[in-house]
């Protein structure tokens, strides 16, 4: 049975949350304020890079890196990468 993990972090007034699911590959979701904004499914790596943008006057570009998704007893750790900024994402727990 697939586990979801989520993580949050705020940018302003926006809401960044990253999901993910557990099984055969992994499924990370990238969302802004409730709307997906990238999604990829990774079997092999243990690091993932996703970009987005939080549409506002002007668009603010940014990445999340999420690391150890292979790791079963910790987990994977998520981190917004705003410029040069780098803010950790707080796990979320899910029912």
């Amino acid at each position: 049975m697939a586990r979801c993990r989520q993580f949050h972090a705020r940018y302003g007034s926006h809401a960044i949350t990253v999901a993910v699911q557990r099984g055969r590959a992994r499924d990370v979701e990238l969302l802004v304020d409730g709307r997906q904004v990238g999604f990829i499914r990774e079997r092999a790596g243990d690091v993932v890079m996703l970009a987005g943008v939080i549409v506002d006057d002007p668009p603010q570009f940014f990445h999340v890196r999420i690391e150890h998704l292979r790791q079963r007893s910790h987990g994977p750790i998520c981190t917004a990468l705003f410029g040069r900024t780098e803010q950790a994402m707080v796990q979320r727990t899910t029912p």
